[in-house]
């Protein structure tokens, strides 16, 4: 069975949280591109979600994970890219469903929302999820019909 790559990203208010996912998720044996930061210097978050959503949206990536502050700018700047569905979340039931349903293809978290404990979980959740399909798949190719127009 391939390797599934996972993109992980941050920006300054999420560095501790994107090094313990990446540690994470190579001990769990996935394949990790990570496409910074890797220092506390403040950095502009676009100048990250952009990349990693580029290589997700391209399947380059099977799954993203951006973390910033609240994870809402990452969930912006990322959702900009066409084929992106990226999905701010705190709590354990939707980072389950945005995959079950939505087929959400980044998690975004917020390194000042939740604990690394926590965020390790999240992303067990995401990654761990597949796409349900069915009556989702319609809802799922409505949102990209929307980035067509």
């Amino acid at each position: 069975m391939e390797k599934r790559i996972i993109a992980v990203g941050c920006d300054h208010g999420g560095l501790e949280h994107k090094e313990a996912i990446k540690a994470h998720l190579i001990q769990r044996g996935f394949e990790v591109k990570d496409f910074g930061v890797h220092e506390n210097t403040p950095v502009d978050y676009p100048a990250v979600a952009a990349p990693l959503a580029k290589a997700v949206a391209a399947r380059e990536c099977a799954l993203g994970i951006l973390v910033c502050g609240t994870g809402i700018g990452m969930s912006l700047a990322a959702n900009k890219v066409g084929g992106v569905r990226a999905a701010a979340c705190s709590e354990h039931f939707s980072a389950k469903y945005t995959r079950l349903h939505n087929d959400a293809n980044i998690l975004c978290l917020g390194g000042r929302v939740i604990g690394v404990g926590t965020a390790l979980e999240l992303c067990d959740l995401f990654v761990d999820t597949p796409f349900e399909g069915g009556r989702h798949q319609r809802r799922v190719d409505m949102i990209t019909a929307l980035e067509r127009e």
